[in-house]
């Protein structure tokens, strides 16, 4: 196979990839900014604590390609979000997720990305898309979404937010 061909065989790869690279060191930034002393803060008694949802947002990207990954995948528990011991401890499961995600995703192939893929509890199809769209939706959109929740709790804690696509009350976007 040429490389031209394999450029274009795993070109939707390649742009969800590229999109992932812009956005993942801005997510650092919003992780990194969270109060060591204010891990176990929550806005709410029902939602998650500070620490929680930094976790949350830290482990997606990886967790999403892992599922992506099997098909069928089982149903993800959203019981439970471990509550970590430090900021240093959530910046060291982002990178780990970032990585996973620079050694995945680059492997689905366009006839992987256009595959019925599917989520199953006891047997029975919860939920089926194409993969592509489940990347799209969960690895990407559903992060960006938690990254804007995650903003709100560092202005509640009145902690400077990081430019985003556009500069934030806070600070002028990154050069």
């Amino acid at each position: 196979m040429s490389t031209v061909e394999t450029t274009v065989s795993d070109a939707i790869a390649q742009l969800l990839l590229a999109e992932f690279e812009i956005q993942a060191p801005v997510t650092r930034r919003f992780l990194e900014r969270l109060p060591a002393d204010r891990l176990t803060w929550k806005p709410h008694a029902r939602s998650m604590t500070a620490g929680q949802l930094a976790y949350h947002l830290a482990t997606i990207p990886g967790g999403v390609v892992q599922a992506a990954g099997k098909n069928p995948a089982p149903a993800p528990d959203f019981t439970h979000f471990p509550q970590p011991e430090s900021v240093a401890e959530v910046l060291a499961l982002f990178d780990q997720s970032v990585a996973t995600v620079r050694a995945k995703l680059p492997k689905f192939d366009d006839a992987a990305m256009h595959e019925t893929w599917r989520v199953e509890t006891d047997g029975k199809v919860v939920f089926a898309a194409p993969r592509v769209g489940f990347l799209r939706d969960i690895l990407l959109n559903h992060w960006y979404q938690h990254r804007g929740q995650f903003s709100v709790y560092l202005r509640m804690l009145d902690v400077p937010v990081p430019a985003s696509w556009g500069p934030s009350a806070d600070e002028p976007c990154p050069s």
